[in-house]
């Protein structure tokens, strides 16, 4: 068995292999570039190691350094995770060449499934279905065009190099292929180096299903049963489970036959995914049902597949590379309940899911169910890598069990200010129609209006943050008065531009959170985050209902004792009605304090930094002649 391993990989994974291989008494090495000195990866692993600058192509892609530290550490062997050179070949070789053990495939096995073309032809060759399509060496746009047009639109045009949704292009009608074709093409060569494509038929009702495989160095090779993969955006996935809903067991041997025999096709060792595409319109059958392509690689996805089967996948990797039998045996493996994987990502789908960078102010997800992630609270999301946060999975006894406890989970979690997908995950997991399991890969398209919406806060809502609120300044509804200051029964809270004055009695009784509203909530500076299904709500107090104290003659007042944040004008300077004057933090909220009317800047008494008492007089604006 390997003494020690060595991380070539960062984020979620590497703390998925850490804590396997912790488990097993196996020494760990991570790697880290600028962008992760202080990463979770590098805080969980024995020993870490410096290779590179913040940007992939100059670190985690660089194998020449990645060998080196292996070798200066000491490790025995080097595990890719997934991504980056996971499934490089000359990588693996010249892991293997260097004397380390490679945590993969034999890189022969990489190449031979690594273009789409020439795995197809071999999947015939082993009798495993392929989708109806073109796969030839003519790859004139004469050539191609007729056979698209032989085969029947809809077609898919599929660089033959791509991976990741990239170097893919849908054509609806033979006049659109040229175009297509040139597209296509264009994005494969800067993605991939390769402009050679393949054309396959477009499924109508595609449903993507994919089988984990495994074999070991003796000639062995096993499937642990399906996922279904079929909740994508763009062709990436975020949402998965395993069993695939509508599989019978007829079906079932079908499909995880053909991916044993795909596997042993091209000497299988290690972990690998054999994913194929099925036609969904009249439910799952083994004829509907065809070879797409091959990872060969542990697959993100994976914890799902460890749920229903008890078995640790990466512990299998670690002892196949070391040279043992697989642990178990076909007739050992079965299914055990339901299992469902949720991707959480730092991105804001009201912004079309642009990804949302910054300090992880808070993290807390709430559960006790498992999540797999790479970063804890105050880690930065930085723009260098895939925006994934984590990922949280949940296993029961039934798909409609499992669902409701996925959407719990991720209704649940809190975090801030970094935007996520929380709340499109819990919509996607609560729609009619995964719920029926009526479910394609068209799903997110066909529904992405109504998955990303984020609903207006309901009036319980508008009770809870007032209650959380006004209990922060130290006031109750029970007395009705604050030390020094006026009666106060009421309080302005505001939201997204919108203020609401609410009586201060009724945030209390009845208790807003009676009739089972279950939200989560967090004091930030400024005002209280509230997370409720998935979405964030940031209410804000509003002072004596403006957030500004003004004299009639134009005198600002602070409305609290406070430090300037920000002064925004200068003194002699014309300014309009509503413009922001300064900045003023207390009680740790942020209160922007405008002009009352259109005037002139005549005093300016404090600057940024001042401390600064109730009612003392900050900037003096009288109206223009």
């Amino acid at each position: 068995m390997i003494k020690s391993l060595l991380i070539a990989n960062r984020g979620e994974i590497a703390c998925r292999v850490i804590r396997t291989a912790r488990r097993m008494g196996i020494r760990t090495v991570a790697v880290y570039s600028d962008a992760d000195r202080n990463s979770l990866h590098v805080r969980s692993a024995d020993e870490a190691v410096h290779i590179g600058p913040s940007p992939a192509r100059e670190s985690y892609l660089v194998g020449e350094r990645i060998i080196a530290a292996a070798k200066a550490t000491g490790a025995e062997g080097i595990h890719p995770g997934y991504g980056f050179l996971s499934e490089n070949a000359e990588f693996a070789q010249a892991v293997i060449d260097a004397g380390l053990v490679w945590v993969g495939p034999k890189p022969a096995s990489i190449t031979a499934m690594g273009l789409k073309d020439a795995a197809k032809a071999r999947m015939i060759a082993a009798g495993v279905p392929v989708t109806p399509g073109y796969l030839g060496d003519d790859q004139s746009p004469d050539r191609l065009q007729a056979e698209a047009d032989a085969i029947g639109y809809p077609v898919l045009i599929k660089a033959v190099a791509g991976g990741g949704g990239k170097g893919m292009r849908r054509v609806e009608r033979a006049e659109d292929f040229a175009e297509s074709l040139t597209s296509c093409r264009r994005e494969a060569a800067s993605s991939f180096g390769d402009d050679r494509v393949l054309i396959e038929k477009y499924i109508l009702s595609p449903r993507h299903i994919e089988v984990q495989v495994f074999g070991d160095s003796h000639g062995n090779v096993v499937h642990l049963f399906e996922r279904d993969c079929s909740l994508q955006r763009r062709h990436q996935k975020v949402i998965e489970e395993a069993p695939a809903p509508g599989m019978d067991e007829a079906t079932r041997e079908a499909v995880c036959g053909a991916a044993v025999r795909a596997a042993k096709a091209v000497d299988y060792e290690g972990a690998g995914t054999i994913e194929f595409i099925a036609d969904g319109s009249e439910g799952l059958r083994a004829d509907r049902i065809w070879f797409m392509e091959m990872n060969t690689r542990l697959q993100v996805e994976h914890p799902v597949t460890e749920e229903i089967t008890g078995v640790d996948l990466v512990e299998w990797q670690l002892r196949v590379a070391s040279g043992e039998v697989l642990p178990k045996r076909q007739d050992e493996l079965s299914i055990n309940g339901w299992a469902m994987e949720a991707r959480l990502y730092a991105e804001d789908p009201a912004k079309g899911f642009l990804p949302s960078i910054g300090r992880l102010e808070i993290l807390d997800f709430n559960t006790s169910e498992r999540v797999e992630t790479g970063v804890g609270s105050s880690d930065e999301i930085s723009t260098f890598y895939d925006p994934m946060i984590a990922k949280l999975i949940v296993h029961r006894p039934d798909r409609d069990e499992t669902i409701t406890e996925l959407a719990r989970a991720v209704g649940n979690i809190m975090i801030w200010p970094v935007r996520t997908n929380a709340g499109f995950l819990h919509a996607a997991l609560t729609h009619q129609d995964f719920l029926a399991a009526n479910v394609d890969t068209g799903f997110i398209g066909k529904n992405e209006d109504v998955l990303i919406n984020r609903p207006n806060p309901s009036e319980k809502l508008w009770l809870y943050a007032a209650r959380e609120l006004s209990s922060n300044f130290e006031w109750t509804p029970l007395n009705g008065f604050r030390l020094n200051a006026p009666y106060y029964d009421r309080m302005a809270i505001g939201l997204d531009g919108t203020s609401r004055s609410v009586k201060l009695e009724s945030c209390t009784f009845p208790d807003p959170l009676s009739g089972g509203l279950n939200v989560s909530s967090y004091e930030s500076a400024g005002g209280l985050v509230v997370i409720h299904h998935g979405h964030g709500y940031f209410f804000k107090h509003q002072m004596r209902g403006t957030g500004q104290n003004v004299q009639q003659d134009g005198a600002i007042l602070s409305p609290m004792p406070g430090k300037v944040i920000s002064v925004d004008v200068a003194a002699g300077q014309t300014v309009t009605k509503g413009q922001k004057l300064l900045v003023l933090e207390a009680m740790k909220m942020e209160h922007a304090l405008v002009a009352p009317f259109d005037g002139i800047v005549a005093e300016l008494n404090v600057e940024a930094g001042a401390q600064v008492q109730v009612e003392a007089v900050l900037v003096q604006v009288t109206k223009a002649d």
